[in-house]
């Protein structure tokens, strides 16, 4: 099986800077560096990865990381966590904004709402949101979004920006929330990712949700190094992983993991066209 990790944040191992979150757990496991990761991938048939940036710094590794390294594209993004930090912030934006033109770089995002942990304020994660579904029309890229327990401000933004500028595409990264939602993002041609998380999830009516994903709408990925899939719960994720989604998923729903693992990868090449 030919398989694409859609999100990982794999520009940070061994490095000390990056978003600091994600270089801390990778710091924890010296021992995978980006070349050992990216052999892992290989051996499991996960030949494409898209490294996927949450801040400036993070999204000047990613873009870098991928230029000499086949099989890895960037997504450029400002996490909605760290929307304060840009919000108003000119220069920030501009030097934000060039990194669309650098080769490989594939898609905006991640980037969203989250109002869950509510790091940022609304006002400021709506500011930034709405500068990078800019940017995206701009330069014609799909968006990676992030959104938690905000799609009542989510949607009515994502519509009054389509009825302005026109279509625009992209996954709801991680998802996680609700059929009526769910319904609501595949009317909107929107994409769905899926991780390690639908392995260990509980409840039936999530699992109801994965099972109902339109097999062309769906994504496959990892968000390593969080979320690691059972059962290797315990231990740093790795974009080799997405197997064991694959496999999961396909258990789920009934369906062949080949047949799946083929239909999301040809997913993945359409939407970041890689």
């Amino acid at each position: 099986m030919q398989l694409v990790d859609t999100h990982c944040h794999i520009q940070s191992a061994g490095l000390a800077k990056g978003e600091r979150t994600t270089r801390e757990l990778w710091a924890k496991t010296p021992e995978l560096t980006p070349e050992q990761i990216l052999h892992n991938a290989d051996e499991a048939g996960v030949t494409r990865r898209v490294c996927v940036g949450c801040d400036l710094v993070d999204s000047q590794l990613a873009v870098e990381f991928v230029q000499a390294r086949e099989g890895c594209w960037a997504s450029i993004g400002i996490h909605p966590h760290e929307a304060q930090h840009f919000a108003g912030q000119t220069d920030k934006l501009a030097e934000f904004a060039a990194l669309t033109t650098r080769p490989k770089v594939v898609a905006v995002g991640e980037c969203g709402l989250d109002y869950f942990y509510e790091h940022s304020p609304k006002s400021q994660q709506i500011e930034v949101l709405k500068f990078q579904l800019n940017l995206a029309k701009k330069h014609s890229l799909p968006v990676i979004f992030h959104v938690r327990e905000a799609f009542s401000d989510f949607w009515p933004i994502f519509d009054k920006f389509i009825a302005e500028n026109g279509e625009l595409t992209g996954v709801l990264h991680s998802f996680t929330d609700t059929q009526e939602h769910l319904e609501e993002a595949l009317r909107r041609g929107l994409f769905i990712g899926v991780n390690g998380i639908a392995t260990f999830v509980k409840k039936d009516s999530q699992l109801a949700a994965y099972r109902s994903i339109p097999s062309s709408k769906l994504l496959l990925e990892t968000d390593a190094p969080f979320l690691t899939p059972t059962p290797y719960r315990g231990s740093i994720n790795e974009p080799k992983y997405v197997g064991t989604i694959v496999n999961f998923m396909a258990g789920l729903r009934q369906e062949s993991p080949e047949q799946l693992a083929e239909i999301t990868t040809g997913n993945a090449r359409t939407l970041f066209g890689i």
